[in-house]
């Protein structure tokens, strides 16, 4: 039927640089980005898939190019409140194709296409929507209709990742307010149970998945649209630690669901056993002894981090579902929550920033702390470090 196999078989796969055929989105491309929108019956067509620019066949091999993907679906019972669930599901199916990788998610998005699948025939993203779209239908079927639109035109993926930037900000708007003391459920998902078997994303008001793209409305409504599914209720049941956030309902589903490799999670914490990380996390804490604080890079942050290394090499140490004191894969929207690393001082432990995260969460960080935490312009080791956050006043060094 299709060019290539496809099943569950084939997530986990990975890709390497020297073996695919052409990269779209990830770190060196400014502008990629999803979208799942629930459309009017008659708004779209049903099993159709649009190509806005060069096609896969179109480019050259080893070439990396800008990507959106549009996904359009209707349906009787569709609430909107459920577009995230199906949008997170884009990771997981493209997943499933043989030889065709998927990383990330929202405007982060990185895929590979490997170069034997594309001598198989997989050269069109007309046979990756029809893939996708068999995918969506058969596992999900309140989804009526389904339409794909692959977009990689530079100016156009543009435009559509500003607008949709806008759509990821209303949703994750509709939580504020809403603390962990005021409900009984939290969520659990295991999308990335296939790159990290032992990791599981505990999901509640204030901690959004660490891919970002799973906020407890989402998980709520995702477990009501697929209570088999990869997300799931999880009681919190008892507050064992009110400084640690460690709760016993947690606990048993993380001791459950990692096979007993990891029992305790402090919810808020990177110092004590850290929930743990996949691979998909938009950012990465890392603690820096010299000052006792807290360093964070993100997924696009091009060079060496404060410490020395890159965001892959942390990205290795943090990810893979292991609990790594000092380590902790993040969605950057949760440095707006009031629980952020609470157990360990929160926000005035972070002594290191990219400039491009500290300017977009600069209305949550104090103004008498935002000048005091350094950027890659200001320190761009520990030694530099030190010495910014003594000139500074930073309150570490107090």
């Amino acid at each position: 039927m299709f060019s290539v196999d496809v099943g569950p078989q084939y997530e986990g796969e990975r890709i390497r640089k020297e073996e695919y055929y052409i990269e779209l989105g990830g770190p060196h491309i400014p502008f990629k980005g999803e979208l799942v929108t629930i459309r009017g019956m008659e708004e779209i067509e049903h099993e159709k898939v649009i190509i806005i620019g060069k096609d896969i066949k179109d480019v050259e091999e080893g070439s990396s190019h800008p990507l959106f993907i549009q996904v359009d679906i209707a349906g009787e019972a569709l609430e909107k409140d459920m577009e995230p669930v199906f949008e997170r599901r884009i990771h997981m199916y493209c997943n499933y194709i043989e030889g065709f990788w998927h990383m990330a998610q929202r405007d982060e998005i990185w895929l590979r296409l490997h170069k034997d699948s594309f001598k198989k025939g997989l050269n069109s993203f007309n046979e990756v929507g029809q893939i996708l779209m068999l995918l969506f239908t058969s596992e999900l079927p309140i989804i009526e209709k389904i339409q794909i639109t692959f977009v990689t035109d530079a100016a156009k993926v543009e435009e559509m990742v500003l607008e949709a930037i806008k759509v990821y900000q209303a949703r994750d708007d509709r939580l504020k307010g809403l603390i962990e003391e005021d409900i009984e459920d939290f969520y659990g998902c295991t999308l990335c149970q296939s790159f990290a078997p032992t990791h599981i994303c505990i999901i509640t008001p204030e901690r959004m998945s660490l891919c970002g793209s799973v906020s407890w409305l989402d998980g709520k409504a995702a477990y009501k649209i697929d209570p088999e599914g990869p997300q799931f209720a999880v009681m919190k049941g008892e507050l064992l630690d009110p400084e640690k956030y460690i709760y016993s309902g947690v606990n048993e589903i993380v001791a459950l669901k990692s096979l007993g490799k990891n029992t305790v999670f402090c919810l808020h914490s990177v110092l004590e056993n850290p929930h743990t990380s996949c691979g998909c996390f938009q950012a990465i804490v890392f603690y820096i002894p010299e000052v006792d604080g807290f360093g964070i890079v993100h997924r696009d942050f091009v060079g060496e981090s404060v410490i020395g290394v890159p965001f892959s090499s942390l990205a290795g140490e943090a990810s893979g579902g292991v609990q790594q004191e000092g380590y902790l894969g993040i969605a950057i929207s949760y440095m707006r929550s009031p629980k952020f690393l609470i157990s360990d001082g929160g926000l005035k432990k972070i002594v290191w920033l990219p400039k491009a995260i500290k300017e977009s969460v600069k209305d949550i960080i104090p103004e008498d702390l935002y000048d005091k935490i350094a950027t890659e312009d200001d320190a761009k080791n520990v030694d530099e470090l030190m010495g910014y956050l003594k000139t500074t006043g930073h309150p570490l060094m107090a």
